[in-house]
């Protein structure tokens, strides 16, 4: 095997796969990237078991072939090497090297061969679609802060996507909750999806996923069996298997019965909850809201360390409330606002609250307050 190929694309392809590959594996084939030269370009594949991600990239190929080599080790090269670089990666069977050539630089890898690496079986996918990436960004941008992080229940590890009713008709829907906060993001439902079988698609996979998404002129196309779900670019394919497991009912946790309703801008709100739980002790970091007519105070006593209070001027004309909230909790959410207000539906300092952006309704976030 052997091809030339620009630096930036090289970079830009490896950096994606090695980005799937675990540090830490038993299985050394697991650590590499195959690499397949044929035609006139090169697919670059990695994967963990679990997600496998394949990169196409334009190159010249002299002589077709594959091989695989550390994943991290090649990105480490790469990275390094000057910028409109044109590379040359040769491969010898006989010594089970890859040479990688740019300029006077010279590297030599030692190889593992093509046949040891496991590439995921390809799945009957019952629904495929095509949505903007914008859209995607949108429902798992906002959706994945409140992923769980609790490895024993492994069906919250995930943004649970499916399609859901809404009042303005069927939509496709990205729900995450850790128990203590939860996000529910829709967009509209795109052509081919109303059959897809909801899925859990894992945190890693969400990460990973975020890398396709920052062209807004690109379309995703997005294929869901009941084990995997693919989505797809013309340069990138990344595939996962999805969590096996039941997303708990979610709606019985949005409260419908909310009525104390207090507007304040987001990022003004955002900026007093950061200041005043400077001072909380870092276990609760619990911030107090005193609300009353058009004022809300901000407040954190933290015996140990000190105490804070900050007035923000706000929307609000309901009976006075006193609310407690973990301020990380509230800091997360606040940051998921792209509108000017953020509207809080509080029933009473025991219950969830609810959290939007202005009218929007399409983006729905509850929190579970805590005492203080």
């Amino acid at each position: 095997m052997k091809f030339s190929i620009e630096r930036t694309v090289l970079l830009k392809a490896v950096a994606q796969a090695q980005s799937v590959v675990e540090r830490r594996n038993t299985i050394p084939i697991l650590a590499n990237v195959l690499i397949e030269a044929e035609g006139d370009e090169v697919h670059f594949r990695a994967t963990d078991l679990d997600i496998e991600v394949v990169d196409r990239a334009p190159a010249k190929v002299e002589r077709a072939g594959a091989t695989t080599v550390s994943a991290v080790t090649l990105n480490e090269i790469v990275r390094k090497l000057p910028d409109g670089a044109l590379v040359t990666l040769t491969e010898d069977g006989a010594s089970g090297r890859l040479t990688i050539e740019a300029g006077r630089s010279n590297f030599s890898l030692a190889t593992l061969p093509k046949e040891d690496f496991p590439v995921m079986a390809s799945s009957e996918y019952a629904a495929n679609f095509s949505a903007p990436a914008p859209v995607l960004r949108r429902l798992f941008d906002k959706s994945k802060f409140a992923i769980s992080t609790e490895e024993t229940r492994y069906y919250l590890n995930g943004v649970y996507m499916h399609i859901a009713d809404s009042d303005g008709g069927k939509v496709l829907r990205c729900v995450a909750t850790d128990g203590h906060r939860l996000a529910r993001i829709d967009a509209d439902l795109p052509a081919g999806a109303a059959d897809m079988a909801g899925v859990i698609v894992p945190r890693k996979t969400v990460s990973e996923l975020r890398k396709l998404l920052d062209d807004d002129d690109m379309k995703i196309a997005v294929s869901v069996s009941e084990t995997k779900i693919r989505f797809a670019t013309p340069e990138i394919t990344l595939t996962s298997k999805v969590i096996d497991g039941t997303f708990p009912d979610y709606t019985r946790v949005i409260p419908q019965g909310n009525t104390r309703k207090m507007e304040v801008d987001a990022s003004e709100f955002a900026k007093a909850v950061d200041r005043v739980a400077t001072v909380s002790s870092e276990r609760s970091r619990a911030v107090k809201l005193s609300i009353d007519q058009d004022r809300l105070i901000l407040s954190v006593n933290a015996p140990d360390s000190g105490a804070a209070e900050e007035e923000l001027a706000v929307a609000y004309s309901d009976e006075p409330l006193e609310i407690g909230f973990n301020a990380k909790y509230l800091l997360e959410i606040a940051s998921q606002v792209d509108r000017e207000n953020a509207v809080f539906m509080f029933n009473s300092s025991g219950d969830p609250t609810l959290m939007r952006e202005g009218n929007d309704t399409s983006a729905v976030y509850v929190v579970m307050p805590m005492r203080v």
